[in-house]
């Protein structure tokens, strides 16, 4: 088992910057790639951003590419999504995912969820 919680989310305004984390428990988190997807209110969960296990490999959605970094520290067993340039339709419940060593943005192959970070982003 793998826990994972998010912190970091809030309010605020267009332009501005966040920084979530995601701390892991459990098994060995360097064994994972980590993602963070988000959804908004009436919308389907979508994919954020991942990292490779080692950390040498980040993948982005096109909506967030330039603006968004993910990053990992194994030796913290933590996870983060620099978000800056943040635009109201980011606004949404950002969750951070584990998947056993391989790359994917299909949330169905993520074996661990967090409970979500709230992130609103005002006009």
């Amino acid at each position: 088992q793998v826990q994972l919680v998010e912190s970091g989310g809030g309010l605020v305004q267009a332009g501005g910057s966040l920084r979530l984390s995601c701390a892991a428990s459990g098994r060995t988190f360097s064994n994972y790639v980590m993602g963070w997807f988000r959804q908004a209110p009436g919308k389907e969960r979508e994919f954020v951003a991942a990292i490779s296990w080692r950390g040498g490999r980040t993948y982005y959605a096109d909506s967030v590419k330039g603006r968004f970094t993910i990053s990992r520290d194994n030796a913290k067993n933590t996870v983060y999504l620099q978000m800056d340039s943040l635009k109201p339709e980011d606004t949404a419940v950002y969750y951070c995912a584990a998947r056993w060593q391989s790359y994917s943005e299909n949330e169905a192959r993520y074996e661990y969820w967090g409970q979500g970070t709230q992130v609103t982003v005002s006009s």
